[in-house]
């Protein structure tokens, strides 16, 4: 049954993603008096119904062989940035070049994304979140389900632009408009220029293949003005590090070499006037370093609360990165993750990169993300845990870094589980005391932001 259904709509959806292009508004209108007259018109010794519905025929043959014959000559190019992010309307240069004799008028220009029909594996598998609240009958029709895969896998919708009259052998610029709904990698395969044929039924169009793709980013939320936990400490081997924030490695003086000296801080111009070895001695690297460590341990495929952990993380990061310290993202995917960012050493596009591709990790627990941390222990100011629940693992984790006396910011995310917070709270956070909770509702997440 579930593979007939996921044929219906893998059918379907390929039907009319096509006819959406080629047929209009007055062709749709036909077409469905087409069927009322069919439908009326069976018995033709009764009524005459049935020469309306040869008189539609007529109409609709004569505009499919209309509709064949459009064959002007156009190419295009598409100037798109590097990036985009979830909810911020991306507009981007389009330029067509007409190559005919004629001016062409009372065209439409379609974007044409890449396939975005789910496998038979991804729709038995990937359930909608918060699907549960749907009534059985939609959960065993799958048809929201279908809906939200194909939209998740698009990434974003492109509006339908009418074009301005093109003159002949000349190029003219227009501006397209994306909305990204999602994040990840959103791929275009061509454009589409479409005109209607002289009855108005169906459109006549050209496709011009033009693939690129774009990096759709995660959402961005406002945030406040947040302290971060911590100081400067020191940064064993950070001379690459300290070179653009906190306080760099500066020379102080010459002096004897002592043995378990490093060979890179001889002085060879001292050596060689002297006749022994001398090196230079510097100031010690001291500089703030974050972890920013996010959850990403769930059972399900995918889930709005990992997408608002995963945005509220982005929001952290680049605000992070205005304030000159060092930044550790770690996470864990098909393995643990530690991605050290800063200035001068990787800027906010490459971390907003990697989280715009952060999966949930089904197959691990979250003890797995403890060696990333303990190996960057010791040189961490404080940390930024993003939670997606509440449990004795990230509990320990906790209480570990407050043993370390590591000063923590901690963002658990709710989306209505059964916890009783106010007793967490009062019973269970009062406890720690290098540590700040925050218990974010994801359903309010941006005004309960800025009540920081």
């Amino acid at each position: 049954m579930q593979k007939l259904t996921y044929q219906i709509y893998h059918f379907s959806s390929a039907l009319q993603h096509r006819l959406s292009k080629r047929i209009t508004v007055s062709g749709l209108a036909i077409i469905l008096c087409l069927i009322f007259a069919a439908a009326l018109g069976i018995d033709t010794t009764q009524n005459l119904t049935y020469q309306i519905f040869t008189f539609l025929v007529s109409i609709l043959i004569i505009s499919t062989i209309y509709s064949l014959f459009f064959r002007s000559r156009f190419s295009a190019t598409r100037t798109l940035p590097k990036f985009a992010t979830v909810g911020v309307k991306l507009k981007y240069k389009i330029t067509i070049d007409n190559k005919t004799d004629k001016t062409q008028t009372h065209l439409k220009l379609f974007e044409n994304f890449a396939d975005p029909r789910p496998t038979f594996k991804e729709f038995i598998e990937t359930p909608e979140p918060e699907e549960h609240k749907r009534t059985k009958l939609d959960i065993k029709l799958g048809s929201y389900r279908w809906l939200w895969l194909v939209s998740r896998k698009q990434c974003g919708t492109a509006k339908t632009l009418e074009l301005p009259p093109l003159k002949p052998h000349k190029k003219t610029e227009i501006i397209g408009e994306i909305i990204p709904t999602h994040r990840g990698v959103m791929r275009l395969v061509s454009l589409t220029i479409a005109r209607p044929v002289p009855l108005g039924i169906f459109h006549g169009c050209q496709t011009i293949s033009l693939p690129q793709s774009l990096l759709i980013l995660p959402q961005l939320y406002q945030l406040p003005p947040i302290q971060l936990p911590g100081f400067r400490k020191y940064q064993s081997g950070g001379v690459a590090l300290a070179s653009s924030v906190g306080d760099a490695e500066e020379f102080r003086s010459l002096r004897e070499y002592r043995p378990g000296d490093s060979i890179r801080k001889i002085h060879w111009k001292s050596w060689a006037k002297i006749g022994k070895p001398i090196v230079r001695e510097e100031q010690d690297e001291f500089f703030v370093r974050h972890a920013l460590i996010l959850d990403t341990f769930q059972p399900e495929k995918y889930s709005q609360i990992l997408e608002v952990a995963t945005s509220l993380a982005a929001s952290l990061a680049a605000d992070v990165q205005t304030q000159e310290s060092l930044l550790d993202l770690m996470f864990v995917g098909n393995e643990a993750y530690c991605f050290t960012f800063g200035r001068g050493i990787s800027h906010t596009e490459k971390m907003l990169e990697i989280l715009a591709s952060v999966g949930a990790c089904r197959d691990k627990n979250f003890d797995s993300l403890i060696p990333v941390i303990l190996e960057k222990i010791s040189e961490l100011s404080g940390c930024i845990c993003i939670f997606l629940s509440w449990d004795e693992q990230r509990k320990q984790l906790i209480e570990y870094l407050e043993q370390m006396n590591i000063h923590t910011l901690v963002f658990i995310l709710k989306n209505n589980q059964n916890y009783d917070w106010e007793y967490l709270q009062k019973n269970d956070f009062i406890k720690y005391n290098l540590t700040r909770f925050h218990i974010l509702n994801i359903n309010n997440l941006q005004q309960e932001l800025m009540q920081l």
